[in-house]
């Protein structure tokens, strides 16, 4: 059986315990991130949840920090392992590039080690400038 999905920008639907758990020990950029850190970073930022239409659970995770005027970095893009492999994530980022594009953002980037072609099938591109940019690591 195929489950069917509702992706929602409510945060009042996201399971951050949930949320949590998948990146604190599965995904490699947020290894043991603390969970007042992740409360943090939902509370600054723009969330999306795909959650089964039969029972509301959630199965993927998405937030976008951004101004919602000229600027968007997506990340901690996250879809449950039992939900992998049916398309989920890029649903969920179709989504989430759809309700950005009123804002008329210049710009929305992210970074992946693993996942360029599920970004290409929705428009993302390689920087065509990267010495142009910069980062200043903290931590």
């Amino acid at each position: 059986m195929r489950l069917t999905y509702e992706i929602s920008a409510d945060p009042a639907r996201l399971d951050v315990p949930l949320v949590h758990h998948w990146l604190s020990t599965d995904a490699y950029w947020a290894l043991g991130r603390t969970l007042a850190k992740q409360e943090a970073a939902i509370a600054g930022s723009l969330n999306f949840g795909a959650y089964d239409t039969a029972d509301g659970t959630q199965h993927a995770y998405a937030r976008v920090v951004t101004d919602l005027a000229t600027f968007g970095w997506l990340c901690d893009v996250y879809v449950a392992p039992a939900a992998r492999g049916h398309g989920l994530g890029t649903r969920l980022v179709e989504a989430v590039r759809d309700h950005l594009t009123p804002y008329g953002l210049r710009r929305i980037l992210l970074a992946t080690a693993d996942a360029h072609g599920v970004y290409a099938k929705l428009g993302f591109e390689p920087l065509a400038d990267p010495q142009k940019w910069m980062a200043l690591g903290l931590q």
